[in-house]
């Protein structure tokens, strides 16, 4: 039983059907259960995509292609480990012999004051774009929560789409945790020329609803009118479903090199899940993550194991791919600019490359710069 229909519940589905065709396979989808590419969302709007378009395959599709039951608009309320039931939303309780928790991660919300916090919109799958997409129709000016990663793709997805796009973040640049400052800087100002205007350092206070408007309030005083107030300053694992279990959670639920929880037939992966310590929430980790973990409910016990997974930012207007250092990693960056992009490379104090930052013509060596890279997780 696979509980969650996104990217990692379909490849733990998918990669397990390769190796054992046989046994029953059951996805718990509180939503329509389709499969679709969940990154296509934020650079989905300048080339026209809608929610249809987006679509791979609906339940019924997935289901005949993977052989197996998806019980789609179904919502898991209860864990109970012991028993090997889950309890579905109405009572209905099912058996389990294997359950993965392929959960996802929930937008973090900013605690704003005003009667316009509730319009506020945020993007994590395909009915929260179908959403951005009605309230789009006929509006002007969209603000931005966030200049993150989600953050920066969308307001360079929107500027192409002729929206005047405002960006607000507390940090000093975009992308502050992925790149240092001269690599910040010069993504701000390619995203700049596309037309879309930073507020940095800045913290929003309050939302009001001024008729058809939002009107933003920051610590600053200033004041910003907006038609569209799109959030994406992060997310939060899913883990409340497991903590009820008693499974163990910390940032993520919590796993070990195999994806099993403290649980011996309970696993997680993908969003949801912190594998020994480590919170991936990027496809490559998920990819990596679910082939393993196919592996080991077909009777072969696999480790997972991430090699150097760099991470290709969806911003057109220039192009990045980074590969950041873990946070207590000790080093400097060495940074090579000019008028083409930045070539930043992270070494440690023994001098080893352990991550990079790459923008513009730097991408071109990102393929022979991550080989050089260690693994994340070997």
């Amino acid at each position: 039983m696979i509980v969650g229909s996104g990217l990692a519940g379909y490849t733990v589905a998918r990669e397990f059907r390769k190796l054992d065709p046989e046994t029953p396979i059951q996805i718990i989808s509180a939503d329509h259960g389709g499969f679709y590419s969940k990154p296509m969302l934020s650079n989905a709007l300048a080339t026209g995509k809608t929610p249809i378009s987006i679509l791979n395959a609906n339940a019924e599709k997935m289901a005949e292609q993977l052989k197996m039951t998806i019980r789609a608009h179904s919502r898991v309320t209860e864990i109970e480990p012991i028993n090997k039931n889950v309890t579905l939303h109405g009572g209905e309780k099912l058996f389990y012999s294997q359950l993965i928790l392929a959960l996802g991660a929930d937008p973090i919300r900013l605690p704003l004051e005003g009667d316009g916090a509730d319009a506020i919109l945020s993007v994590n799958d395909l009915d929260d774009y179908h959403q951005l997409c009605t309230v789009l129709k006929g509006k002007k000016d969209v603000v931005i929560l966030g200049a993150g990663l989600i953050g920066c793709e969308f307001a360079n997805d929107l500027a192409v789409a002729g929206y005047r796009v405002r960006v607000i973040d507390i940090s000093a640049q975009p992308l502050g945790r992925l790149l240092p400052p001269s690599g910040g800087a010069y993504l701000q100002r390619r995203l700049e020329a596309i037309g879309v205007t930073f507020h940095l350092g800045a913290v929003t206070q309050s939302v009001e609803r001024i008729h058809e408007s939002l009107r933003l309030t920051l610590a600053s005083g200033e004041i910003i009118q907006t038609d569209v107030l799109l959030s994406a300053i992060g997310l939060r694992p899913r883990t409340a479903l497991a903590d009820a279990a008693g499974i163990t959670v910390n940032r993520g639920i919590a796993v070990s090199r195999s994806l099993q929880t403290r649980y011996a037939d309970i696993y997680a992966l993908g969003d949801c899940a912190e594998v020994e310590g480590r919170v991936l929430p990027f496809v490559m980790p998920i990819m990596h993550a679910a082939r393993g973990l196919a592996a080991t409910l077909a009777h072969t016990p696999t480790s997972v194991r991430y090699p150097a997974m760099p991470v290709l930012v969806k911003t057109p207007a220039c192009p990045t791919v980074v590969s950041p250092p873990d946070a207590e990693t000790q080093g400097e960056w060495q940074v090579e600019e000019n008028e083409g992009g930045v070539k930043a490379l992270f070494r440690n104090t023994e001098g080893n490359l352990v991550g990079y930052a790459l923008l513009g013509t730097a991408t071109k060596e990102k393929n022979v710069l991550a080989a050089q890279l260690p693994a994340i997780m070997e």
